[in-house]
């Protein structure tokens, strides 16, 4: 807090006397994560627009450092870091956050993707206004909805893996029920916790919002990586590894399926747990 001054209105002192943040405020959470982004990364601006998603960056570490240590497996054990390793990342929003967590803790180059021009700007913000981030991380959109990596990675480029955290709603109606949802326990969790939070308005902007196209796309999260499996098809010899979280454990199957029939057998699914949260990536290579 004394190096974020800017966190200090959103703290919550607990009935035991600890602190805590209110998570249903956009503001406080936004405040968090640029004081963790400053105290861990050396990232000193970092803004997304109103409206735009505001990851957890625990979450987002958790998965960098897996595709680490996936790619040690290939280098005798050993993270490789620095400019030789090529990262893009699919998706990227107007966070960017993957980029900044793989730049700066491991120093690789990293391209962002997305399909939204606003994504896009902020994106390009946050690096301009960090010197830390200008030489290392590239972004470009994708002009086309239908494709994933055609378009976005040139003929002769070459990247050592691919992320990306997909929209995983298929519908916006889908994506308003959750969000609805989310916004209920937060405030029955409000109410159960007593005084420390009793000021806050419980009906808060939810810290979860997000722009359609980083909620839902139609088939959700399942036809979105079916989609990229196929296309990754063309893209073999550029990407060693191709990698995409997969949030409904339900929807593996359905995945194995689809890369067994294009003849992938080198397929790793790694686990993934913050507190009480699990999750899961699914990586893949020709």
């Amino acid at each position: 807090m004394q190096n974020f001054p800017a966190l200090q209105p959103h703290i919550l002192i607990k009935p035991d006397g600890s602190k805590t943040i209110d998570f249903a405020n956009p503001k406080g959470v936004k405040a968090l994560n640029a004081a963790l982004l400053s105290h861990y990364y050396q990232v000193k601006f970092w803004d997304v627009p109103a409206g735009y998603l505001c990851p957890p960056i625990p979450g987002r570490a958790d998965y960098v450092h897996h595709l680490a240590d996936l790619l040690a497996k290939d280098n005798q054990s050993v993270v490789p870091k620095g400019t030789t390793i090529k990262g893009l990342d699919i998706g990227t929003g107007a966070n960017v956050i993957y980029p900044i967590i793989a730049t700066r803790s491991y120093g690789w180059q990293m391209v962002g993707t997305d399909i939204d021009a606003v994504s896009i700007k902020s994106a390009n913000t946050i690096i301009n206004s960090n010197s830390v981030l200008t030489n290392y991380i590239d972004v470009r959109q994708q002009d086309n909805q239908q494709h994933i990596f055609t378009g976005v990675v040139k003929p002769d480029e070459h990247f050592d893996f691919c992320m990306c955290n997909p929209p995983f709603h298929q519908s916006a109606e889908q994506a308003k029920a959750v969000s609805q949802q989310k916004i209920q326990n937060l405030n029955k969790n409000k109410s159960k916790r007593g005084s420390y939070v009793s000021h806050q308005k419980l009906n808060a902007v939810p810290n979860f919002a997000g722009q359609s196209n980083e909620l839902w796309c139609e088939g959700g999260e399942l036809q979105f990586i079916q989609r990229m499996i196929a296309e990754s098809r063309e893209y073999a010899s550029q990407i060693r590894w191709f990698s995409s979280l997969v949030s409904k454990k339900d929807n593996l199957l359905h995945l194995y399926k689809s890369l067994h029939k294009l003849g992938i057998t080198d397929v790793k699914t790694v686990e993934m747990s913050q507190g009480q949260k699990v999750s899961r990536f699914v990586a893949w290579r020709f």
